[in-house]
């Protein structure tokens, strides 16, 4: 689920290396294309504390600026834009339904699954089947028992907003003393063509 699409798993290959130089993580990598160029949205933390500062987002842009600049993986304009993945967050990553155990999120699924492809309800953290398959676990809105979906068979992921979330980035905030707002900007949602992360930078 980090990558969509196959050319963004291409990017992937090379945004992880110059990613992991800086001491951070890619969350998500998605290559999209808008009215007049195609936007490159990067999502991005760091491993420590699930978190990235303003000045970590101008590094990594700066230096996947640079290793594109080379290799030219992308034919034609496009904007970089690389950014905190939110409060809330897409989920990609197995370590990411353990994190955030407890709070709501909704997912799909690329195939039915008793009935229904898409889940809302509150996450329960990891499990195995008898055959070691990853599962995620999730407590269904309004069903009492927790349903068990692949890891694998899951396209889309997302924390639900809440108040329990917002409370749970102040305080992680607090706890490293910095103010309320933070003035990191969060990416735009993917059906939006709005330039809101840190730093956008036009390539041809």
């Amino acid at each position: 689920m980090r990558a969509k699409t196959v050319q963004d798993r291409q990017l992937i290959e090379l945004i992880d290396p110059i990613a992991e130089s800086l001491g951070l993580a890619i969350v998500r990598v998605r290559l999209m294309g808008g009215t007049l160029r195609q936007r490159l949205q990067i999502m991005a933390e760091r491993p420590s504390d699930h978190d990235i500062s303003v000045e970590e987002c101008a590094r990594l842009s700066r230096a996947v600026s640079e290793v594109f600049d080379a290799a030219d993986p992308i034919p034609g304009e496009y904007l970089l834009e690389v950014s905190s993945p939110g409060i809330d967050r897409p989920l990609t990553r197995l370590i990411d339904f353990d994190l955030f155990e407890g709070f709501e999120a909704r997912m799909e699924a690329d195939r039915m699954i008793e009935g229904r492809k898409r889940f809302k309800g509150v996450l329960a953290g990891l499990d195995k089947d008898e055959a070691g398959t990853d599962m995620v676990a999730i407590d269904l809105d309004g069903e009492a028992d927790t349903a068990l979906i692949p890891f694998d068979w899951i396209v889309d992921a997302k924390l639900v907003m809440s108040d329990a979330l917002i409370k749970r980035g102040a305080e992680l905030r607090a706890q490293r003393g910095e103010p309320e707002d933070d003035g990191l900007p969060e990416a735009a949602p993917e059906d939006q063509d709005t330039n809101t992360t840190t730093t956008p930078e036009d390539k041809a």
